[in-house]
């Protein structure tokens, strides 16, 4: 009782500590906030000094940003958010209105990605553990949001009318986004129930109940069912992450939805409806991860309570080697051929051209090769990717190991958007390099460690770690020769698999200016430069989207191959504490 309490006070001073930062931002950005808002409001409107002093009278800012945070608080008590800053207009109706949509939002986009998911894993279920899906889930799972979005906009909803592609006006408006946030979500669901499958069809209950007879049918459902346990932080974390780091898909559907306000409040320094809108995020986070306790709970019943549901600790079927050398192949292929080329050079007389032998993957509305700026960008996106997504596997096992401090400080960082991380790391380091890098990192973590923190809440209770225990081993070398050689692998492979997504985030960031900036040749850059041409010119993104899916199948393909988890030792090779070796010698 007294754990539980202290998460509850720790899960609310987190999210006290995420309004007051977000409270303070103006003031940290180190710009007036008074001329913020007077360009939001008029940027023909001369930022004279009586003009500024107006304004900052209406707004009360000349009291501070702690009274003003005060005055706020007290408003929430009464139901009261404030008046947006911008328009003058009430903020709690429109943040619950913008609620609604991505909540409405979230649920066909979870429908939609449990479905996918199913079907990544049908071939396992099929086969009882013996044959592996395929990759092709991995490129799925790589496919940037927006781009996915704008194609089916841009194809289903314009070119053949059959769904319609912008507004938001009932249950019909919100198949294509949900088909763009739920199939890479639920591709990547997928890959994480994959690789846990094989070890609960190699359990003792699967086996005796295949001896037995009971059909395929139920014990696949019995192995799906006992995955859950290291499935349902994940897909508590997804949950959020459909509602708060959708916004490129509601801009280009134009839906009102939570994320969207909340980054346009933060651009503008709208501060009433930025707080509103994050807090509402934070909410929805404690929310969805109580919910996925309570779940767990409800499916395993007393043996996740009483520490008594062993680990999944069979390796996986070892991966074929054909497909990533020839993923990784093309992929050397193409950077290889692209670095030859200068993807600087202009020839405004070839614009948008279609491949040919001069241009084997078109140009673009500048009249650029489309291979040399794919060919160019590969190190610069690569290396950037690959550094995050090690400093975010560090932190993400560090963390992991301590659940009761990192479960609520997971919840509330993945309540974040990167983009809206950005701007707190652009208010404090200033904008530069790094601050793309930091802000991507500052979030990507998170996942990883609820992954861990699953994996190692199971393996503690397994048989083996006790009888090492019994011997005598202390608790590093548990960690060190038990714990970590079983977590180490499933969340690796988990962090293989986030890279082309740190890529697309690094390249969502140039939207605001915090990443990287034409004429830069980056990967995530070049699909946000010619996604308005998706139409007229489909291989100015095509190239770049294939070349990153490829990546993701590259990576998940080859985590398959390079991360194996070792041999356990057995129980008797654990050394004992000085004070059982004394005992023994007695």
């Amino acid at each position: 009782m007294r754990g539980r309490v202290g998460t509850l006070v720790w899960r609310a001073l987190l999210a006290a500590l995420l309004v007051c930062g977000i409270g303070l931002l103006p003031w940290l950005t180190r710009t007036d906030p008074a001329l913020t808002v007077l360009r939001a409001r008029s940027a023909e409107r001369e930022a004279t000094p009586a003009v500024l002093a107006a304004v900052r009278e209406q707004l009360g800012l000349e009291a501070g940003p702690l009274k003003l945070l005060g005055d706020w608080l007290g408003g929430l008590s009464r139901g009261d958010a404030g008046r947006s800053w911008i328009s003058g207009a009430e903020v709690m109706p429109g943040v619950v209105q913008a609620l609604g949509a991505s909540l409405l939002l979230m649920a066909v986009a979870l429908t939609i990605a449990f479905l996918v998911a199913a079907l990544v894993c049908a071939p396992t279920l099929w086969s009882g553990g013996r044959r592996r899906g395929g990759s092709g889930s991995a490129m799925v799972a790589a496919l940037p949001e927006f781009l996915t979005a704008s194609v089916l906009a841009t194809v289903v909803g314009v070119q053949l009318g059959w769904l319609p592609a912008l507004g938001w006006y009932g249950l019909q408006w919100t198949i294509l986004p949900g088909l763009a946030l739920g199939v890479p979500a639920g591709a990547l669901l997928g890959r994480l129930l994959d690789d846990l499958l094989p070890g609960a069809f190699a359990e003792p209950w699967a086996l005796a109940a295949a001896a037995r007879g009971i059909r395929a049918r139920r014990i696949a459902s019995q192995a799906v069912r006992r995955c859950l346990p290291a499935l349902l932080p994940n897909a508590g974390l997804f949950v959020v992450g459909l509602t708060g780091g959708s916004v490129a898909v509601e801009q280009i559907f134009d839906i009102p939805g939570l994320g969207r306000i909340a980054l346009q409040a933060a651009v503008a320094q709208d501060l009433p409806v930025l707080q509103a809108g994050t807090l509402a995020l934070v909410l929805l986070a404690a929310l969805a991860a109580g919910g996925t306790r309570l779940a767990a709970r409800l499916l395993i019943g007393p043996a996740l309570r009483d520490g008594g549901l062993s680990s999944l600790h069979r390796p996986a079927p070892p991966a074929q080697r054909t497909p990533p050398l020839l993923y990784a192949g093309v992929l050397l292929g193409v950077v290889a051929l692209g670095l030859p080329r200068d993807p600087l050079a202009l020839d405004t007389g070839a614009r948008l051209q279609p491949p040919s032998w001069a241009h084997p993957f078109g140009t673009d509305a500048l009249g650029r090769d489309v291979l040399a700026r794919v060919g160019h960008g590969a190190l610069d996106t690569l290396l950037l990717a690959a550094a995050i997504s090690a400093a975010a596997l560090l932190i993400g096992l560090l963390l992991g190991l301590a659940p009761r401090l990192s479960g609520p400080l997971v919840d509330t960082v993945n309540a974040l958007p990167p983009v809206l991380a950005a701007l707190f790391v652009t208010a404090v380091v200033g904008s530069g390099g790094a601050t793309p890098a930091l802000a991507v990192t500052a979030v990507a973590w998170a996942p990883l460690a609820a992954h861990t923190a699953a994996l190692l809440g199971q393996e503690r209770v397994t048989l083996h770690v006790a009888a090492t225990r019994g011997l005598g081993a202390d608790r590093w070398y548990v960690l060190r020769h038990e714990l970590l050689p079983a977590a180490l692998p499933p969340v690796t492979r988990h962090a293989l698999l986030r890279l082309p997504g740190v890529a697309l985030a690094l390249a969502a960031l140039g939207f605001l200016g915090l990443g990287a900036q034409p004429p830069s040749p980056e990967w995530g850059l070049l699909l946000a430069e010619n996604q308005p041409y998706a139409e007229r010119a489909p291989w100015a993104v095509l190239a770049p989207a294939a070349v990153l899916a490829l990546l993701g199948a590259l990576a998940v393909t080859a985590a398959g191959l390079t991360v194996r988890r070792p041999r356990r030792k057995p129980a008797r090779a654990a050394q004992p504490c000085p004070e059982t070796r004394e005992l023994a010698f007695r």
